[in-house]
């Protein structure tokens, strides 16, 4: 994939907050942003899985072993990380979310 798809990209998805089309790249939106990274890394280390941003419009998804997707947002991201990984990726399952929430009192 040469990667062009992401730099044309779609419309925002609701979960990468507020559009602001005329600050496109504050320093605020970059660190939304990489607080949103921060979090998915969370989500997706149990599946042994990373996430990135690409060019603030995208998520590079990877294997520890260096397989990779790039995906528009959160809502793609899923079907992406069960495919790399083999298996489903569910940032629902209640095992997941116990162990989030374990990490988060400590």
């Amino acid at each position: 994939m040469c990667g062009l798809c992401g730099i044309v990209g779609n419309a925002p998805h609701w979960s990468e907050g507020v559009p602001a089309p005329s600050l496109p790249d504050t320093p605020a939106r970059r660190r939304e942003r990489q607080e949103r990274v921060r979090g998915l890394n969370r989500v997706l280390s149990p599946f042994g899985l990373t996430a990135a941003d690409w060019q603030a419009h995208a998520y590079v998804i990877a294997t520890r072993t260096g397989r990779s997707e790039i995906v528009d947002n959160t809502a793609h991201l899923w079907p992406a990380a069960a495919r790399l990984c083999g298996k489903p990726c569910d940032p629902l399952d209640p095992k997941l979310i116990a162990r989030l929430e374990a990490e988060v009192r400590r």
